[in-house]
């Protein structure tokens, strides 16, 4: 899987790079969504070395970062957007050739990273197991076989969490809906 990753970030930049030379006239930006969800790789080539500019936009259009560059030709920069909102960002790379916009669309990523719920062999327990890489609040509901609420409870995730609910009581298949401040997953 890593070799996969590897390669693949080797073919990125050699697209990156051949699209940057394509065109000889004028600047270039090449923005790239990198794997982590929230960090994006901003590659610049100017036509010769100068103070270059770049700055991030928010969707007002109010600055929310600036920073220049003396004496260089070219830099490829991570940007990180994990802190902010979803929402569509304007990168801008400003030098003496002119300027060059790139749009961003950055959409959160649901902070419940794994949830998986599993049958234990000959009970009626089932066991719910939350990988999380943060803390945050979940809510727990379970529902029976007729989609009536049998168990409602809301939980502080600190990284993972595992919980055996005992649902011997409970008439038909359960479903569990677990819901974060991001969205709703379903399982049953």
């Amino acid at each position: 899987m890593k070799t996969k990753s590897i390669l693949f970030a080797l073919v990125m930049s050699i697209v990156s790079v051949a699209a940057l030379a394509a065109d000889p006239v004028g600047p270039k930006v090449v923005v790239i969504n990198q794997k982590e969800s929230g960090i994006y790789k901003v590659i610049y080539a100017g036509e010769k070395a100068g103070r270059v500019t770049l700055k991030i936009y928010d969707q007002k259009g109010s600055v929310l970062f600036s920073e220049s560059l003396s004496n260089v030709d070219g830099f490829i920069r991570p940007v990180n957007f994990k802190a902010m909102a979803a929402g569509e960002y304007t990168i801008e790379v400003t030098d003496a050739s002119g300027k060059q916009v790139q749009k961003v669309n950055y959409a959160l990523e649901n902070q419940i990273n794994s949830v998986h719920v599993a049958k234990i062999s000959g009970e009626d327990k089932y066991l719910l197991a939350v990988a999380n890489n943060n803390s945050e609040e979940i809510n727990v509901r379970i529902f029976d076989g007729n989609n009536n609420l049998v168990h409602n409870e809301n939980l502080v995730v600190n990284g993972n969490l595992g919980l055996v609910y005992n649902l011997k009581n409970v008439n038909g298949t359960p479903t569990f809906q677990i819901t974060n401040e991001m969205g709703t997953k379903v399982i049953k």
